[in-house]
């Protein structure tokens, strides 16, 4: 099960962060890794620094965008360090542990993602998660490295596989995954509706989208809601166009 959960790392900086990431993972039973646009390729360094884990290294899916690491997911979980302004979709990492392990034993995919080790994820990127994991950390030291977070992380999804029991997939609090619309299927609804709502004259600024991506993201759509919810859109700019033709 814990196969369907990937850990994503965007732009990682230093080679040797990717092998310290992929040990903290294999020591939790986790083995699939993606890297986004990573500054350097896995080396000879990454190798050491996995002390063992160089499967999970060496099986790393690499990948040029963040899009591409979540496109077949439906349950996207990005860390941050600044998220007072998401209050409403923040989780620490125990809830995220079981809110993870619920929905793989439904059989869906998952990803958790690690910004850059610098900066983190950006803003756009965090638009594009459901849920914003936070560690609350000591607030006068809340240096934490990578490799911390990533095994951080990874403990307590093991705590949670190792403690849930299974989930029944009629628990209306998780939706089975052939149902739930993922990642790449909401972006190009997201893409739909800021054009539309642009050609209406609705959108004036980027504030608006945001709080529109919060909404949809909260709502776990299944993909024959989002089919009703494009069909709604695709109706409206067919309207539109009748009528400036008619003009």
């Amino acid at each position: 099960m814990l196969k369907n959960i990937r850990i994503v790392l965007v732009e990682t900086s230093h080679s040797g962060n990717i092998g310290s990431a992929a040990r903290a993972m294999k020591t939790m039973g986790l083995s699939q890794l993606y890297l986004v646009s990573p500054k350097y390729l896995p080396d000879e360094q990454s190798i050491a620094l996995a002390a063992g884990a160089d499967d999970v290294v060496r099986n790393a899916v690499i990948v040029p965008s963040f899009e591409q690491a979540i496109a077949d997911c439906s349950l996207v979980i990005g860390t941050s360090a600044r998220l007072r302004h998401l209050q409403s979709s923040l989780i620490e990492p125990r809830q995220c542990g079981k809110l993870a392990i619920e929905a793989v034993k439904c059989g869906q995919k998952i990803a958790i993602i690690f910004g850059r080790e610098r900066v983190g994820l950006t803003n756009e990127e965090l638009l594009k998660c459901r849920y914003h994991l936070t560690i609350p950390a000591n607030p006068d030291y809340s240096s934490l490295n990578l490799a911390m977070a990533v095994q951080l992380i990874c403990y307590e999804l093991r705590t949670a596989f190792l403690q849930t029991t299974p989930v029944s997939v009629i628990d209306n609090s998780v939706m089975s995954p052939q149902h739930l619309a993922t990642a790449q299927e909401l972006e190009y609804f997201f893409a739909h509706t800021e054009r539309l709502y642009q050609s209406l004259g609705f959108i004036h600024n980027q504030g608006v989208m945001s709080k529109l991506r919060r909404l949809y993201q909260r709502a776990e759509i299944e993909k024959n809601e989002l089919n009703i919810l494009r069909g709604m859109l695709s109706a409206v700019e067919k309207r539109l166009i009748s009528v400036d033709n008619n003009s």
